[in-house]
C-alpha cells in the first residue's frame, strides 16, 4: 500500500486571485511531499491561465475521493458547497479559505492561507459534523428524485408571473396552505444563507434543528418555524397551481415540480464534515461577517467593580468606553 498523501484543492478558477492562491497552495504541498489533487475542469482552467502548479493528480482519474486526507477550498461559500458535493460519502473534512464576500462557511481569510495549509498538513484541526438534509421528490406514489443539501432545499415558483400554491406539513400532519414565491427548508448551517434572506432566524450551527421559511407568502399565518432534528417536513405543490415549481438543493442541483409533486425533507444520516482550526464562538463570527455594531460593550460586570467605583464600572470616566464604530474583544 502506498503511503503517498493526497489533499484535494478546490478553487474558484474563474478568478485570478483564486488561481494565484491555488499556485501558492500547491507549492506548499509539494514542499511537504504531498501530492495536490484537483478536479479536471479546475486543473484545465489553471493550465489555460498558464499558471504553474507542478505535478497534480486528477480527482476520479488518478485518485478517488475515498483516498483524500482533507479538502482545502479557495473561494466563497458556493465553492465550499461544490467541494462538499465532490467528497459526499467520504470521511474527508473540508476547510475553507474565504476569497469571496461573506464566506460564512470558511475557516480563514486570504491572509491566513499559509497557516491554514500548514495546519491541514499537520492535522492541527478538529472535525465538526454539520447536519445535512435528505431531500426526496414524490409524484403519485413514486420517488422520482433524491438529493441532499448542506444549506437548504428550496421549493420555488418557476415563472416570475405565476404564484406557487403549496401546503406545508410536519410529521405527516398539515400545517398551512398558501400562495407564495417559495419555501426554504434549511439546516442551522444554512440559516445565515437563503433562509436568512427570507426572514428566517439565525440558528447556532451546533443546534440540532430544521427550519422552514416561507418566501413572500400570501397568508396571515406563514411564519418561519423551527422543528426538532428527527422531524420530517413536506411541501406539496397543490394541483390548483397554474404554473410549475422547481426544487433547488444548495442552489446547485435542480428538479422540476409539476402540480401534485411532493417534496419530503428530513435529516440525512450522513453529515458534512468541516475542519475547524479554532474554537472561536459563533457570536464572534456573526459580528465579523455581518459587521454588527458592538461599540460600547464592556462584558459582564463583576460585583466587586461596582463596590469599588460604580462610575468606573459603568465606563463613565473619559476614555473608558469603546470608540464609535469599534469592536471590543477578539473577533475571529
Amino acid at each position: 500500500m502506498s503511503d503517498e498523501r493526497h489533499i484535494l484543492l478546490v478553487s474558484h478558477t474563474g478568478r485570478q486571485d483564486s488561481i494565484d492562491a491555488a499556485v501558492e497552495v500547491c507549492d506548499i504541498l509539494h514542499a511537504a511531499d504531498v501530492t495536490p489533487v484537483m478536479p479536471f475542469d479546475e486543473y484545465a482552467d489553471v493550465r489555460r491561465a498558464e499558471a504553474s502548479v507542478g505535478k497534480v493528480d486528477i480527482l476520479g482519474v488518478d485518485v478517488q475521493a475515498e483516498d483524500l486526507e482533507i479538502v482545502i477550498v479557495l473561494g466563497g461559500d458556493g465553492t465550499i458547497l461544490r467541494a462538499a458535493e465532490l467528497v459526499r460519502g467520504t470521511r474527508a473534512p473540508i476547510v475553507g479559505v474565504n476569497l469571496g464576500h461573506v464566506g460564512f462557511l470558511a475557516e480563514s481569510e486570504r491572509d491566513g492561507l499559509t497557516e491554514t495549509v500548514n495546519r491541514a498538513l499537520s492535522g492541527a484541526y478538529h472535525v465538526e459534523e454539520r447536519v445535512a438534509l435528505q431531500v426526496d421528490v414524490v409524484v403519485g406514489q413514486e420517488t422520482v428524485y433524491s438529493s441532499w443539501a448542506l444549506n437548504e432545499a428550496t421549493i420555488e415558483k418557476a415563472s416570475r408571473e405565476r404564484m406557487l400554491e403549496v401546503v406545508t406539513e410536519v410529521d405527516g400532519r398539515p400545517l398551512s396552505s398558501f400562495g407564495c414565491d417559495g419555501v426554504v427548508v434549511s439546516t442551522p448551517t444554512g440559516s445565515t444563507a437563503y433562509s436568512f434572506s427570507g426572514g428566517g432566524p439565525i440558528v447556532w450551527p451546533d443546534v440540532d434543528a430544521i427550519l422552514m421559511v416561507p418566501l413572500s407568502a400570501h397568508a396571515l399565518f406563514a411564519r418561519p418555524i423551527v422543528v426538532g432534528p428527527d422531524c420530517t417536513l413536506a411541501v406539496e405543490v397543490l394541483r390548483r397551481t397554474s404554473g410549475v415549481g422547481v426544487l433547488w438543493c444548495d442552489g446547485r442541483r435542480a428538479h422540476d415540480l409539476p402540480p401534485g409533486a411532493r417534496v419530503e425533507v428530513h435529516r440525512s444520516p450522513e453529515p458534512v464534515r468541516v475542519a475547524r482550526l479554532k474554537d472561536a464562538p459563533f457570536t464572534d463570527r456573526l459580528v465579523a461577517k455581518f459587521r454588527l455594531p458592538v461599540a460600547g460593550w464592556r462584558g459582564p460586570q463583576r460585583d466587586d467593580e461596582y463596590e469599588q467605583d460604580p462610575g468606573t464600572a459603568r465606563g463613565d470616566q473619559p476614555g473608558t468606553a469603546a470608540e464609535p464604530g469599534s469592536s471590543v474583544g477578539p473577533v475571529k
